[in-house]
């Protein structure tokens, strides 16, 4: 049963020019240290590859909002930019990797987390279905059972 669902879409001009700005202060505020190795050898493959890092730095900070939505808890605690990382499997696929509190939060509830990325020229696009594991009487809220 689908117990949430959250979008986020990110402009990548707007992220580039953070980046531009910030440079290594904002990749590490908003990646995980297996996304930032990622984001790095990414960067590393020249022009065509900084294009491609940015794009990888927007679809990450766009995931992290549409998780926090479909979680119904935003950005506020236990959610926070680094207790989330979205990797990619074998086969490309993103899925969600819970740290911290947000992994106590999540183990106690028992969700599915799907997420789904897309990027075009101008903008990247994130997209978070929260399913309950508990059957068609769960809460919205996933509360723990007693």
């Amino acid at each position: 049963m689908i117990v949430g669902v959250g979008i986020d879409r990110v402009l990548l001009h707007r992220v580039d020019q953070i980046y531009e700005r910030w440079g290594k202060r904002f990749t590490e505020r908003v990646l995980g240290q297996q996304e930032h190795l990622v984001f790095q050898e990414r960067l590393g493959r020249g022009s065509a590859g900084r294009s491609r890092a940015v794009s990888y730095l927007a679809k990450r900070f766009a995931a992290k909002e549409a998780v926090g939505k479909a979680l119904g808890v935003g950005l506020a605690y236990p959610m926070s930019l680094h207790s989330l990382e979205v990797l990619n499997d074998a086969k490309g696929a993103p899925h969600a990797v819970f740290h911290k509190a947000l992994a106590d939060w999540v183990s106690s509830r028992q969700p599915r987390v799907n997420v789904s990325l897309s990027d075009e020229q101008d903008a990247a696009v994130a997209l978070a279905i929260v399913e309950s594991n508990a059957g068609p009487q769960a809460p919205r809220n996933m509360r723990p059972k007693d």
